[in-house]
């Protein structure tokens, strides 16, 4: 008797799997999953595990070549079948063992089989037919199957109540090679009545039938599956997404934790104020009880009161009176100050005329700058001339003297030969009288040795003067050589000077002049090319030429340039940076620090820097040199045209720049501020394609284009995309992310305005953004089309590549990580150097620390804080107040120096208006006490004296990419505290920390971001400075020596230039 399937299969389902083969073994074996099976089928089982406990099981062989094929669909009976199959896919199973067969049964065939306990196994050839899975079918199919394989063994798995679909009194059992077997029941009351008869039915098609329909419920669970493992791909986003959600709900846990306890000083504070208002009621009570009285006491002068109020209301009015006239006056004097308005407006004009003015005569200055520049080196030389001639006119003194004394030498022989005259004249008198007398004789022998003696040293007196008139002849004509060498000398010196030394402004200025003069089609390409090779190698010809033609007009210094041309050879690269802020023109944070300190320090390494900015509003125009704008307008491409710019020059810290003015209707850079626009997305898209358009214009062939963070980071799909092909390929793209906390996300339709092709790049593995498909992100799209990738130092590199660090990046910085580095920026030393800083009231070095008590001092006198102990430690705060520096341990670090005896000063601001409004409240609590000072602003000079002046410097930030503060602090003597994150983990090393070689150890750090760790660090600091003065001096003269300039970070990015410049003439 055949036996429809049990509900139960739908229920539990099959397992199987269907390859190309000609036999396959099926295994069917029951779940412990009993609890689950409909109440039919479990009396089925009972009554069958009855009937074989009473019965003994017959075994019955098929032939060997029997075989069981599958039934159609088409030809089965509707009700003998279910939807569905299931197909046999591996033809290569191991025949089923005793480890495959579950506790209670023998590998004995014969041995008696109870359904309750044991569980039965078919097999059974299948031939390759419908329902099975071949190799025609998708690939997506059979990774399914090939992936159920590893799970299930490749078993088809059957429930016990399978054997309801057998007829009853058969059994079946496991088979020797291809032959099915089968024990059939002995019923004992038809042997009993019919002489032995056996039932031996078997209801093969219900079993095909359920084979299939159990086939197609496999598909339906892998179909299941798959959309479960999407599910919890979801998840595993959402979990994400809610991880980060956590942190900054920690975040905001402490900071609430911190208002708490704020709150509960109110509180305190409002507890007090409500028993003074008491007692202020209890007062007002008591006056009113008094007032009682008198009202009882002066009823009878009422009538006098209400007199006097009347006269009073009179007065009133009369002072109304008067008040309304001086109101007319105030309205007077108002139209007087509009009317003065009016010519403020003038003035201004005519100061703006004045100030034009002003801008011609800086250049005429800095052109008479180029000779002054020279006036030190002549004044040193002059200086050594005087020296020399000094030396000289002393030996013309002596010379003089001697011949002053060889003069009076002389008249003295004059003298005795006048005097031997008359001696000769008495001789003659004598020899006339011929006196004969001896005693005369002897007396003209006498002077006639007298005469001799005279004679000679007249003749010596002659041959001395000689002498000395010689001697004085000849340091005349060495003076006169000496001169004469000098000058040449100093000739020589002029013009190597004029070379070598020449300011690095000197040298941007001509390369700008060049420049320009090709953007004005006065020059060819070969042509501006030479000249740019002359004066990236600084020829003497060219600054001679330069130098010999002011005055002149443009054409004959054109000309007599032309004239110098000639091919030249060099190592060095040319690097193009396209950044949104330079320092100190356009500063908003550490990018525009970063981009000048590092084109300043590959240029004095002999490369060729430029920069392209936009040209804002409200620049620090006074900081550029020789601002001109190009007789030229660079066309760019945006929102479906073309958009006139033009284009400024001039040199910022001796660097040459190019300044952007976009020609369009929205005026995108005249916002009286560099960021936070609505439009920041098309205003920096489009600055980024004008810049690549000017380049391309203005013939350039840069080694390197440097883009710098999300305002800039179009540049590299850009460059790729749309300038390669139109012959701008010689460069390498090198992108830096200063912050991967802010990405620039926008809508992906606004990627056309620029001309890149929306449905290319809004794709998961190119600019597309992980937050949602229609949204693009530039620093993704960034880090995709550069080939070289940086951040701003070692650690942060590392933390970015973690889903909490990495926004959202971390996949695509992995996949890329091959071109990832993490570089420590460095500070500009020339700027920041305590030795020579302009703003502090006293410069100082490491040799000499003294002038940090002083510059601690003025401080103090500026501030109005307490002078009354120099030993008070003073802790400074310069920051932003944003999130990311902890503003919660900020606010926390102000009382906890408060409470351990020392001083604390504040300065920044925050753009975040909350944040602003608390630190304003504190602000005003602390207004006038003597230990703290909140200054709500960045004021540049300020911050140079309160670095000088401070003994230590917090920066408890919850991450920081880099740092330059910490680095700053260092170079002026100041110790900081840190937390351990970012470029702050790569800079700052624990004072206390032993596992610390000691010449690194430069600082106190802490790891977690709470008030616990934080007050640790604190306290350390505070203890060291109070009890170790000799070792606290060494510290701060230590980290004061420490290198943290750009010569330091620069040779690592002049590497990675080289390598990709390398790679890729390689691959040409």
């Amino acid at each position: 008797m055949e036996s429809a399937p049990s509900t139960c299969f739908l229920r539990r389902g099959l397992v199987g799997y269907g390859l190309k083969s000609a036999q396959v073994t099926v295994r069917l074996y029951s779940s412990s999953w009993q609890r689950w099976y409909p109440t039919s089928c479990k009396m089925r089982q009972r009554n069958f595990s009855l009937q074989n406990k009473r019965q003994q099981a017959k075994k019955i062989n098929l032939p060997a070549n029997t075989s069981i094929k599958p039934i159609d669909d088409n030809n089965t009976n509707t009700s003998n079948t279910r939807k569905g199959g299931i197909s046999p896919t591996n033809s290569n199973f191991e025949p089923t063992d005793n480890s495959n067969l579950p506790e209670g049964n023998n590998s004995d065939s014969d041995q008696e089989t109870d359904s309750s306990t044991n569980i039965p196994v078919i097999e059974y050839g299948y031939l390759e037919g419908e329902g099975c899975i071949t190799s025609s079918q998708p690939d997506e199919v059979r990774s399914l199957h090939n992936d159920n394989v590893d799970s299930a063994d490749g078993s088809v798995h059957f429930d016990e109540n399978t054997s309801s679909y057998l007829p009853s009194n058969v059994i079946p059992v496991v088979s020797q090679g291809s032959r099915l077997q089968f024990f059939t029941e002995k019923k004992s009351g038809s042997t009993t009545g019919n002489g032995g008869q056996q039932r031996s039915g078997i209801g093969l098609q219900d079993l095909i039938g359920m084979i299939r329909s159990a086939e197609k419920n496999i598909h339906l669970l892998n179909a299941a599956r798959i959309r479960a493992l999407e599910d919890l791909e979801k998840i595993l986003s959402e979990k994400e997404s809610l991880q980060g959600e956590i942190n900054n709900l920690e975040m905001k846990l402490a900071e609430t934790d911190a208002r708490l306890k704020v709150a509960a000083q109110e509180k305190i504070r409002v507890e007090l104020l409500e028993g003074q208002l008491e007692k202020l009621r209890i007062e007002l009570s008591n006056r009113e009880e008094h007032e009682q009285e008198l009202n009882n006491v002066v009823s009878s002068s009422q009538f006098d009161i209400v007199s006097s109020f009347s006269q009073e209301l009179d007065s009133l009015r009369a002072e109304n009176t008067t008040l309304q006239d001086e109101l007319q006056a105030l309205k007077a004097e108002l139209s007087c100050i509009r009317e003065t308005d009016q010519r403020v407006q003038t003035l201004e004009e005519e100061r703006s005329l004045l100030q034009s003015s002003f801008k011609e005569l800086e250049f005429k200055l800095a052109a008479s700058h180029e000779d002054v520049s020279t006036i030190p080196s002549l004044k040193s030389e002059c200086k050594n001339l005087y020296e020399k001639v000094e030396d000289l006119q002393t030996l013309l003194d002596k010379a003089t003297e001697q011949a002053d004394q060889a003069f009076l030498a002389l008249q003295q022989n004059q003298e005795l030969r006048k005097k031997v005259d008359q001696l000769e004249d008495s001789v003659g008198e004598t020899s006339d009288y011929k006196l004969s007398s001896e005693k005369m004789q002897h007396h003209n022998e006498l002077m006639q040795q007298k005469i001799e003696l005279l004679d000679d040293r007249l003749n010596n007196s002659n041959e001395e003067i000689h002498y000395y008139f010689k001697l004085c002849q000849d340091s005349i004509n060495e003076f006169q050589e000496t001169l004469n060498a000098l000058k040449e000398e100093s000739k020589k010196s002029a013009e190597d000077e004029s070379v070598h030394d020449k300011p690095s402004e000197f040298w941007s200025n001509l390369l700008l002049l060049v420049d320009g003069w090709f953007l004005e089609k006065k020059i060819s390409v070969d042509q501006v090319k030479m000249l740019r090779e002359m004066i990236w190698n600084r020829e003497r010809s060219i600054c001679d030429s330069y130098m010999s033609m002011q005055g002149k007009s443009e054409r004959e210094i054109i000309s007599t340039f032309l004239k110098l041309t000639s091919s030249t050879t060099g190592e060095r690269l040319h690097v193009i940076h396209i950044a949104a802020e330079m320092a100190p023109v356009a500063k908003v944070g550490g990018l525009g620090d970063v981009v000048t300190g590092l084109s300043k320090a590959l240029q004095r390494k002999g490369h060729l820097v430029e920069v392209v900015l936009p040209k804002y509003d409200c620049m620090q125009y006074e900081s550029i040199h020789d601002l001109k704008v190009l007789d030229v307008a660079v066309e760019s491409y945006f929102d479906g045209r073309l958009f006139k710019n033009k284009i400024w020059v001039g040199t910022v810290e001796g660097l040459p720049v190019y300044f952007i003015e976009p020609l369009h209707p929205s005026k995108f850079f005249w916002r009286n501020q560099f960021y936070g626009e609505k439009d920041d997305f098309k205003r920096f898209s489009y600055f980024s394609r004008a810049a690549l358009e000017l380049i391309l214009q203005a013939g350039k062939k840069p080694d390197i284009i440097h883009c710098h963070d999300w305002q800039t980071a179009f540049v590299a799909p850009l460059y790729w995309d749309l300038y390669v092909p139109k012959g701008l390929d010689s460069a390498r793209i090198c992108f830096t992310c200063h912050n991967f906390e802010y990405q620039g996300l926008a809508p992906a339709s606004e990627l056309a305005s620029c001309g890149l092709d929306v449905h290319q790049l809004n794709r998961p593995d190119r600019m597309q953004d992980h937050s949602a498909n229609d949204r693009v992100n530039p620093v993704k799209g960034a880090v995709v089309f550069s080939n070289i990738v940086t951040t701003v130092s070692p650690t942060y590199a590392q933390e970015v590549r973690s889903s909490e660090g990495g926004r959202g990046l971390q996949n695509i910085i992995n996949t890329y990580s091959k071109k990832f580095v993490g570089i420590l920026n460095g500070i500009d030393t020339d700027a920041w150097n305590p030795a020579t800083d302009p703003f502090l009231k006293v410069q100082y070095h490491s040799n000499d620390i003294d002038g940090k008590a002083e510059n601690k001092e003025a401080l103090r006198r500026h501030l109005q804080l307490s002078s009354a102990n120099d030993r008070q430690p003073l802790v400074a705060c310069i920051t932003r107040l944003v999130p990311q520096k902890g503003v919660h341990l900020i606010r926390h670090a102000i009382y906890q120096t408060l409470e351990l005896g020392g001083q604390f000063v504040l300065l920044g601001s925050s753009p975040v208006p909350k944040i602003q409004r608390e630190f304003e409240e504190i602000c005003d609590h602390f207004k006038t006490h003597e230990h703290a000072r909140l200054i709500l602003k960045y004021d540049e000079a300020l911050s140079h004296l309160i670095y000088a002046a401070s003994d230590m410097l917090i920066i408890p930030s919850i991450f920081e990419p880099c740092g330059l503060t910490q680095m700053i602090a260092m170079r002026y003597g100041s110790i900081p505290i840190v937390r351990k994150t970012g470029g702050l983990n790569d800079s700052v090393f624990d004072f206390d920390d032993e596992t610390i070689p000691p010449h690194f150890r430069n600082g106190f750090t802490f790891l977690t971001a709470d008030e616990q760790d934080f007050n640790s660090a604190l306290k350390r600091a505070f203890y060291h400075y109070m009890n170790d003065g000799d070792n606290w001096k060494q510290l701060v003269q230590k980290v004061m020596n420490l290198d943290f300039s750009w010569d330091s970070s620069a040779p690592l990015y002049e590497q990675l230039y080289r390598k990709s410049v390398a790679r890729a003439r390689a691959r040409s």
